[in-house]
């Protein structure tokens, strides 16, 4: 089926990130639906950062935020959230940053998660030093191998000591499985029982020892279903607001919408079975391979070339395609496709009215 054609889109230059708003309101309604209240939420911003969102979300009752930055933490404490989780271990000058933070949001509790005892006392000190504190949750690494400890007696022992160090307060335990994206939700819930059991296990002893465990925050938008079981647990799905094109393929039991479209045109028409449109790296994530965007009306397109600003497109549709044709593209992955874009536009009823800033895509907003 095609996208449904937007009443000003010739007015609108090329190439641009489209916000269909009815759709994203269906895909926060399915995402409360499934956790069953706004307070089993803390969905992650780094997909959209955008603060009418996070204000939208707010709206709807959800009050707690995760976030990949500081600029991103920043946004949202702006917006109005009251609970903002960054994910992200402090280093460096992220340190004084996430300080500067605290000091100039105080309406806004922050946390942070650490994996290691050399850096978590680096933040204790630093903190101690300020007169500020803050809460530190333990970062497992449940498979992926990206950050965090594995669940046993060396995570044991850690959040023994983030429960000791003054400065900080223990939080409780933070678990990503962003590995577990298979297709078939059996074997996906499979996996993630058999990814999560060392996380609940390690909770249980930690209780046992009488450490405080308020919070454990788990999953990400392919586990989404399967964490939101879990009574106890945080749910943190991202690319649910938005969804993309990957994730509608390769999870169909997962049921959200496609809520963007990046509007382009055909610029060129290289061969009769060739279109040119403005569609280039600049403009699409393009980390991975092909197909990087689909086009509902050019459901046969291949694409054959992808350069900083063009994507050459094969189809035997193309000679009844006219230069200068608006099309819609769904984009494979839509959270480094959002960063790409310094503004969104936002439709309405199939009319795009509002242009908004993406404001956290910044490394940096004040802070």
């Amino acid at each position: 089926m095609d996208w449904p054609t937007l009443a000003n889109e010739q007015e609108l230059a090329s190439p641009a990130l489209v916000l269909h708003w009815e759709r994203v309101e269906e895909n926060l309604r399915r995402m409360l639906a499934i956790a069953g209240s706004p307070s089993r939420l803390r969905p992650h911003i780094k997909t959209h950062k955008l603060p009418q969102l996070v204000a939208r979300q707010i709206e709807l009752g959800i009050q707690k935020f995760k976030c990949a930055t500081i600029a991103e933490a920043e946004m949202a404490a702006s917006a109005g959230a009251l609970d903002v989780l960054l994910a992200a271990q402090l280093v460096g000058p992220n340190v004084a940053r996430f300080i500067q933070l605290l000091r100039q949001f105080p309406g806004t509790r922050f946390s942070t998660l650490t994996d290691a005892l050399e850096p978590l006392e680096s933040l204790a000190q630093a903190l101690k030093a300020e007169g500020e504190s803050a809460t530190v949750l333990l970062d497992l690494d449940v498979g992926q191998q990206r950050t965090g400890i594995v669940p046993g007696p060396a995570a044991f022992a850690l959040y023994q000591r983030l429960a000791t160090l003054p400065g900080v307060r223990a939080g409780g335990l933070h678990a990503y499985d962003g590995h577990l994206h298979q297709s078939d939700p059996e074997v996906r819930k499979t996996a993630c029982e058999h990814a999560f059991a060392p996380v609940e296990k390690l909770r249980n002893e930690l209780l046992a020892a009488g450490l405080p465990v308020p919070i454990v925050v788990a999953g990400g938008s392919p586990t989404f279903p399967m964490h939101a079981s879990r009574p106890y647990v945080e749910c943190s799905p991202g690319t649910t607001v938005l969804w993309d094109a990957g994730y509608a393929t390769n999870l169909p039991d997962v049921k959200f919408l496609p809520a963007v479209t990046l509007l382009t045109r055909v610029i060129s028409r290289p061969a009769t079975n060739r279109l040119c449109l403005d569609l280039g790296h600049k403009a699409v994530a393009s980390e991975m391979q092909h197909p990087r965007a689909v086009f509902p009306r050019l459901p046969d397109a291949r694409p054959v070339a992808h350069n900083e600003e063009h994507l050459v497109l094969e189809t035997p549709m193309a000679a009844d395609i006219p230069i200068g044709t608006v099309l819609h593209a769904i984009p494979w992955h839509i959270c480094p496709t959002v960063a790409l874009h310094a503004t969104a536009l936002v439709a309405r009823n199939g009319r795009v009215e509002e242009t908004w800033p993406v404001t956290a895509r910044a490394r940096c907003i004040s802070i």
